[in-house]
C-alpha cells in the first residue's frame, strides 16, 4: 500500500508538471514526453526532502519513527541506484543506533558508507577524489568509525578496538584537504587520539595530537571545540601533577567561551569551572569554592530547564481525558492480572498438596538413611549459612551505598536546584523596591545560601565528588589530607592506577575509609600510610599504622572493628584479606582485588 503510494504522487507530480512546461515553452510533441532523465530528476528530488524530513525527526529525538522511515528510504535509494541519498541515509542509520548505544549495528552502518563512498570514488574519480558533499561525508564517516570503535574499547577493553581505532585515525590525519568542515573533522580525530592515549597513559603522544587539534580549531575560529582541546591538554598536566600548568590552561579555555551562550559551550563551561577549583583546590588557593559554586551554578541551571521542559511537555502531550483513559486501559490490566493470580494460586496450591503428601511418604521410606547422613548434611547447612550471611552482607552494604549515592544526588540535583530556585525569586524581589529591600528579604537569601552549602558539604560527606569525579587515586589523596591533623600523620602512597567501575570504586573507597576510621578510633596511632597500586591486572591495598595493634583472635571472637564484615566483603568480590597486628606492634592490613573489568570514564 505504501510504495503504491508513493508512485501514485509521482504520476501526479510529473501530470502536474506537462500542462506547465507546455504553457511556458513551445514544446515539440515528441518532447512532451517524459523522459527517463527527468523522471530521475523528480524522483532524485523526492529522495532528498524524504531525507531531510527524516533529519529534522532524529534532531528532534525520535529515533524509532527516523529509524523506520530510513529504511524504507533506503531501500528506494537502492532501487533508484541513488549513492548519495544511500550513503547518507546509512550514516544517518547509524547515528540512530550509536545514540541508542547499539555500538556495533550502528558501525556495521559506517562500514557500508565507506564501502559505497570508496566503489564510488574509484568508478567515477579513478580512486583520486570524491565530489563536493561526498568528500565530507567521507571523513566525517571515518570519525564515526573510529569514535565507534574506541567506545568500544572502553566498555569492553579489548585491544583489538584500539588498533581499529587508531586505523580511521590515521586515514583522517592523511588527509591534505583544506575544506574547513574536513579540517574541523580532523581535529576532532586528533582531539580523540588525545583522549585514547591519556586513558592509556601515554602523556607524550596524548599532548602532541591535543596540541594539533588546538591549531586547527583555533585556525578556523572554532572557539567551543579549541575549548574542549584545551581541556585534554590540561587534563594530562593534571594528571602529571603540573598543577600549575593545568591551571594556566583552563583558564585559557575558560576565557575563550566564558561569554558563550549556546548550550554546548556552557556544559563545556561546567565542567572547565569544576576541573578548574579542583585544580585550585591542590594548590591550596582559596578561589578554589567560587569556581565550584559557578559549575554548580550551571549544573544548577540545567536541572531547572529540563524540569520546565519535561513539564511543558506533560502539559502539551496529554489532557485529562488521556489520563482517564490510561486509567482505564490500566485498571483493566489490573483486573485482568487480578484473575490470572488467582486462577494461578488454586493450580500452584493443589499442585504443593500433592507434593507434601507425595514427601511425606517418600520422608517415612527414607528416615534410616536420612540420620546416617545427618552429620554431612549439617556441615553443608553450616556452610551455606555461611555464604548466605556473606550474600546478605554484601548485599545489604551494596543497598546501603547505592542509597546514599541516591541520596547525595538527590540533594544537589533536586533540592539545591530548589533552593537556588527560591534564591533567584528573592534576587527578584527585591528590584522590586525602589529603596533598599526589606532586611527579612536580605536575611532570607543568608539563611537559603547556608542551607546550599549544608547540601553541598553533606552530598560530598555521603559520597565523596572526588571520587566520583576523578577516580580513587584522587580521592585517595583527599582522604589523607582531610585527615591528618597534629596527633596523626596519614599519607597516601597511589601509583598510576586506572578508573575503574564507579560501583566498584565507591565499595573500595568505603572500605579504605572505614579502616582509616578505625586507626583513628582505636590505634592510638601517630603515623598511617595508605598504599594502592595496580599490576598483572591485580589490585592491591595495604594499609598500616605505629599503633598499639590488637590481638586477631580477640577481633573474630568480638569483631568490634567490623574486620570480619569488610573480610566477608572482599572474599565476595573474589580477593584476599590479610590482616598483620599484635598489641604494642601497630597494625597492617592487606587486600589483593582481581580487576576482571574494567570502565574507564575518564572527565575532561
Amino acid at each position: 500500500m505504501r510504495k503504491a503510494y508513493i508512485k501514485s504522487i509521482y504520476f501526479c507530480g510529473l501530470l502536474f508538471l506537462i500542462p506547465l512546461l507546455k504553457k511556458t515553452v513551445p514544446l515539440k510533441e515528441e518532447a512532451v514526453a517524459i523522459t527517463a532523465s527527468s523522471f530521475m530528476v523528480y524522483s532524485d528530488s523526492i529522495l532528498k526532502v524524504r531525507y531531510a524530513a527524516i533529519e529534522k525527526t532524529l534532531k528532534e529525538g525520535a529515533y524509532t519513527s527516523a529509524l523506520n522511515h530510513a529504511l524504507y528510504l533506503k531501500e528506494d535509494a537502492i532501487k533508484e541506484n541513488n549513492q548519495e541519498i544511500l550513503s547518507n541515509t546509512n550514516y544517518l542509520i547509524g547515528q540512530i543506533f550509536e545514540r541508542t548505544n547499539n555500538i556495533r549495528k550502528a558501525i556495521n552502518y559506517y562500514r557500508e558508507v565507506e564501502i559505497i563512498l570508496k566503489n564510488k570514488q574509484l568508478k567515477d574519480n579513478d580512486g583520486k577524489s570524491l565530489p563536493p558533499g561526498l568528500d565530507t561525508l567521507y571523513y566525517k564517516n571515518l570519525l564515526k568509525l573510529g569514535s565507534s570503535y574506541q567506545k568500544l574499547k572502553v566498555r569492553d577493553s579489548i585491544s583489538l578496538y584500539k588498533d581499529s581505532t587508531l586505523y580511521y585515525y590515521n586515514k583522517i590525519s592523511l588527509s591534505n584537504s583544506l575544506n574547513k568542515n574536513i579540517l574541523t573533522v580532523k581535529a576532532k580525530a586528533y582531539n580523540n587520539m588525545s583522549t585514547m592515549f591519556l586513558r592509556d597513559l601515554s602523556y607524550n603522544k596524548a599532548r602532541e595530537y591535543a596540541l594539533k587539534a588546538i591549531e586547527i580549531h583555533s585556525n578556523l575560529n572554532n572557539t567551543v571545540s579549541q575549548a574542549s582541546a584545551l581541556s585534554n591538554l590540561a587534563s594530562i598536566d593534571l594528571y602529571q601533577e603540573n598543577y600549575k600548568q593545568a591551571k594556566k590552561i583552563y583558564s585559557e579555555a575558560i576565557d575563550l567561551i566564558k561569554n558563550n551562550t549556546n548550550d554546548k559551550a556552557k556544559k563545556l563551561l561546567e565542567d572547565l569551572y569544576y576541573n578548574y577549583a579542583y585544580t585550585l583546590y591542590i594548590l591550596k588557593d582559596y578561589k578554589a569554592f567560587d569556581y565550584q559554586e559557578l559549575s554548580y551554578n550551571i549544573k544548577d541551571e540545567y536541572i531547572k530547564k529540563e524540569f520546565e521542559k519535561e513539564v511543558e511537555e506533560i502539559y502539551a502531550k496529554y489532557n485529562v481525558s488521556t489520563f482517564q483513559k490510561k486509567a482505564e486501559i490500566k485498571q483493566a490490566k489490573v483486573e485482568k492480572k487480578i484473575l490470572i493470580i488467582v486462577f494461578s494460586s488454586i493450580i500452584l496450591i493443589t499442585f504443593l498438596l500433592f507434593l507434601i503428601g507425595y514427601f511425606k511418604l517418600r520422608q517415612r521410606n527414607l528416615s534410616l538413611k536420612l540420620s546416617k547422613n545427618l552429620l554431612i548434611q549439617e556441615q553443608k547447612i553450616e556452610r551455606l549459612k555461611s555464604i548466605s550471611q556473606k550474600r546478605v552482607l554484601n548485599a545489604t552494604i551494596d543497598g546501603k551505598e547505592s542509597e546514599r549515592k541516591d541520596i547525595a544526588e538527590t540533594l544537589h540535583d533536586s533540592v539545591s536546584a530548589l533552593l537556588s530556585s527560591a534564591n533567584l525569586h528573592l534576587q527578584a524581589s527585591k528590584r522590586q523596591f525602589n529603596g533598599s529591600a526589606p532586611l527579612e528579604i536580605e536575611k532570607s537569601q543568608k539563611i537559603i545560601s547556608e542551607a546550599s552549602r549544608t547540601i553541598r558539604d553533606l552530598s560530598h560527606h555521603l559520597v565523596s565528588s572526588i571520587l566520583l569525579k576523578f577516580g580513587l587515586r584522587y580521592a585517595a589523596l583527599d582522604m589523607a589530607k582531610k585527615y591528618s591533623n597534629s596527633e596523626i600523620n596519614l599519607k597516601a602512597n597511589v601509583s598510576e592506577i586506572n578508573r575503574f567501575d564507579q560501583r566498584f570504586e565507591i565499595k573500595i573507597y568505603n572500605i579504605i575509609q572505614e579502616l582509616v576510621n578505625n586507626i583513628l578510633k582505636h590505634s592510638k596511632a601517630t603515623k598511617a600510610e595508605i598504599k594502592i597500586s595496580e599490576a598483572n591486572n591485580t589490585l592491591s591495598i595495604s594499609i598500616s599504622d605505629n599503633g598499639i595493634g590488637f590481638s586477631i583472635k580477640d577481633v573474630e571472637e568480638k569483631d568490634g572493628l567490623g574486620i570480619n564484615q569488610i573480610e566477608a566483603r572482599i572474599q565476595m568480590m573474589d580477593g584476599t584479606f590479610m590482616v598483620d597486628s599484635s598489641p604494642n606492634k601497630g597494625t597492617k592490613i592487606m587486600i589483593e582485588l582481581p580487576l576482571k573489568t574494567l570502565t574507564i570514564n575518564h572527565h575532561a
